[in-house]
C-alpha cells in the first residue's frame, strides 16, 4: 500500500494542490449560484403543495417554521462547472443555465433520499427533511426534484437538449447504482478498493462528470468534447469523495455539520475504512476484528466516543488516512490532464484547473 509521510494528509493536500492565482474562486461559485438560483426557484415553484415549501426549506430559502432563511445552499461546484462547461465550448455561460439547474435538481433528489436512508438528522447546519417533515414528504420531493430536472432540458426543444437529458439520465443511473453499492456494503465484512473506487465514481464522480459537459452539450460541443470534459469531472469526483472521506471521519463537526466521526458510526466502508483492512499488519487486523464485531452488535448505536476514537487511530495506523489523501492527489492529477486534450479559451482552462484545487484542498 502506498503511503505519504504526512500525518495530517489533508493538511498535505493543501500544501500539494497548485494555485491559481489570478483566479476569484468566490466569484466564479456566486456566478454559478447566481444565475442558476432564480431558474432554480422557478422550477421549485412548480410543484404542488406542500412539496414546494419542503423544497424551498431543503434549498434553505425558509426557515421550518416557513419563515424566510439565508440557509446554507451548498458551494454551488456543480452549477459553476455547468457554467464553465457552456463556455468551454465557445457558448455564452447564460446557455449552460438549464443544464447547471437540471444537476443541481439531481443532485439535491439525492440529497434527500440519501438523508432518509442514512439516517442523518443534521446537513448544512440544521436539521434534515425527512426529520421536520417526514420520510413521505423527503421521498415525494425528491422524485418530484429528478422529474423537474428532465423537464426542464426537455422543454427547451432543441437536439443538444435531448443529447444533455441523455446524458443527465444516465449519471443519474450511476448516480443511483452508487448509492445501492454503497448501501449493500455496509452489510459486508470486506469491500475491496477497487469496489470503493467503483462505488464512489458512480455515486459522486458520475454527476460532476455530467456537470462539466452539460453546459458544453447544450453550447454546440461534439461528442469527443463532452466526453473528455466528462472524465475530467469523473476523477475531479473521485477527488472530491476521497477528500470527503476523510472528512467523515477526522473533519470538525463545526464545519462539516454532522457528527464527530460521522462515516463510522453509519459503518461506511469508505476508502480510509478499506485502504486500512487491505493493509497488513496488527493495526489492520485489530481493525477487522472491531468491525466485523460492531457489525453483529447490539450496543452500536451506543458506542461512546472513545470508541470510535479508537476505530479510527487503528486506520490511521493502518496507513487508510494517508492513502486516501494520497488517491485525492492522484485522481486530481488525472483530472486536471484531461484538460490539455481540450481548445478551449485560456481563461476558461485556468478556472476549471483553479475550481479542481478548489474541492481537493477544501476544509469542510
Amino acid at each position: 500500500m502506498p503511503t505519504v509521510p504526512s500525518a495530517h494528509p489533508a493538511e498535505d493536500t493543501a500544501q500539494t494542490a497548485r494555485t491559481v492565482p489570478d483566479t476569484d474562486i468566490a466569484a466564479l461559485l456566486e456566478r454559478g449560484r447566481a444565475l442558476s438560483t432564480p431558474v432554480l426557484r422557478a422550477a421549485v415553484d412548480r410543484l404542488a403543495a406542500p412539496m414546494d415549501t419542503v423544497a424551498a426549506y431543503h434549498f434553505g430559502w425558509i426557515d421550518a417554521a416557513g419563515n424566510p432563511s439565508h440557509g446554507d445552499g451548498g458551494k454551488a461546484v456543480r452549477p459553476a462547472l455547468a457554467l464553465l462547461s457552456a463556455e468551454a465550448a465557445g457558448a455564452a455561460p447564460e446557455v449552460g443555465v438549464p443544464g447547471a439547474v437540471a444537476v443541481e435538481l439531481v443532485h439535491n433528489f439525492s440529497l434527500l433520499h440519501d438523508d432518509l436512508m442514512d439516517g442523518d438528522e443534521q446537513r448544512r447546519h440544521r436539521d434534515t427533511v425527512w426529520k421536520v417533515h417526514g420520510p413521505a414528504q423527503a421521498i415525494l420531493v425528491g422524485d418530484a426534484l429528478f422529474a423537474l430536472a428532465n423537464e426542464l432540458l426537455l422543454e427547451l426543444g432543441t437536439v443538444e437538449a435531448g443529447r444533455a437529458a441523455r446524458r443527465l439520465t444516465t449519471a443519474t443511473r450511476k448516480l443511483i447504482d452508487g448509492q445501492a453499492q454503497d448501501i449493500s456494503f455496509e452489510h459486508r465484512e470486506r469491500v475491496t478498493v477497487e469496489e470503493c473506487l467503483e462505488m464512489e465514481g458512480n455515486k459522486t464522480g458520475a454527476l460532476l462528470a455530467c456537470a462539466v459537459s452539460i453546459g458544453a452539450v447544450l453550447g454546440g460541443a461534439d461528442d469527443r468534447t463532452a466526453d473528455i470534459l466528462e472524465s475530467y469531472g469523473h476523477h475531479l469526483g473521485l477527488a472530491f469523495q476521497a477528500v470527503d472521506d476523510l472528512l467523515g471521519i477526522w473533519g470538525d463537526p463545526e464545519s462539516t455539520g454532522k457528527q464527530t466521526w460521522s462515516d463510522l458510526r453509519q459503518r461506511k466502508k469508505s476508502l480510509p475504512v478499506v485502504a486500512a483492512l487491505a493493509a497488513d499488519g496488527p493495526a489492520s487486523a485489530r481493525l477487522g476484528e472491531l468491525l466485523a464485531a460492531d457489525a453483529k452488535s447490539s450496543d452500536f448505536d451506543t458506542f461512546s466516543e472513545e470508541e470510535f476514537a479508537v476505530r479510527a487511530a487503528l486506520i490511521e495506523e493502518a496507513g487508510g488516512r494517508d492513502w486516501t489523501a494520497q488517491e485525492a492527489r492522484r485522481q486530481h492529477a488525472v483530472a486536471v490532464g484531461a484538460l490539455d486534450r481540450v481548445d478551449m479559451p485560456r481563461e476558461v482552462r485556468e478556472q476549471l484547473l483553479a475550481l479542481a484545487d478548489f474541492v481537493v484542498v477544501r476544509k469542510r
